[in-house]
């Protein structure tokens, strides 16, 4: 007996069917590729900086995150050593980019040792050496300027090697 199929009498199935044209994606087509989810609890917001624009709080700010770094001396001189030109180093690198804007005041100090006027030219020297580094790392010399204070504005009021090593320095001071 024959089957039926849509009302009309079959009386034998064909042995091989074909599926039907299907256009498939092309893999190598970006726009058809699917991406996979972002997980954006795992990613890092970008956040510009914003620097402070009172001089003093943005002094501090560039101290505290090493931007601008002061070059320490050893007694009685006025050469740099291996870190204080990393020091200056690092500093050059940050004036010649995001603190482009800024000039700079190099104050030169020194321990309370020696006498009032030794120390007044001994900072001057130490201000000098560090601007004359600054320099020679691609600072323009008419951004910076250079004073001396000798043991006079002293960052460690101690009176021992601890302290006076701290005050042996070339401080760096961003200005307008």
């Amino acid at each position: 007996m024959p089957r039926l199929l849509g009302g009309t009498p079959v009386t034998s199935l064909p042995s091989t069917t074909t599926a039907p044209d299907v256009a498939m994606p092309d893999r190598t087509d970006p726009s058809t590729a699917v991406q996979p989810e972002r997980d954006f609890v795992e990613e890092t917001p970008v956040r510009e900086e914003v620097m402070p624009t009172e001089i003093d709080a943005l002094n501090r700010y560039a101290q505290e995150r090493g931007y601008i770094r002061d070059a320490f001396f050893n007694y009685d001189e006025a050469t740099l050593d291996g870190p204080a030109q990393d020091a200056l180093q690092s500093s050059a690198s940050w004036l010649r980019g995001e603190g482009a804007a800024y000039n700079v005041l190099i104050e030169g100090h020194c321990d309370e040792r020696g006498t009032e006027q030794y120390n007044l030219a001994l900072g001057d020297r130490r201000a000098n050496t560090a601007k004359d580094y600054l320099v020679t790392l691609g600072i323009n010399a008419g951004r910076i300027r250079t004073v001396s204070y000798g043991e006079e504005r002293p960052f460690d009021e101690g009176h021992d090697d601890g302290a006076w090593g701290k005050n042996r320095r070339a401080h760096l001071v961003l200005v307008r």
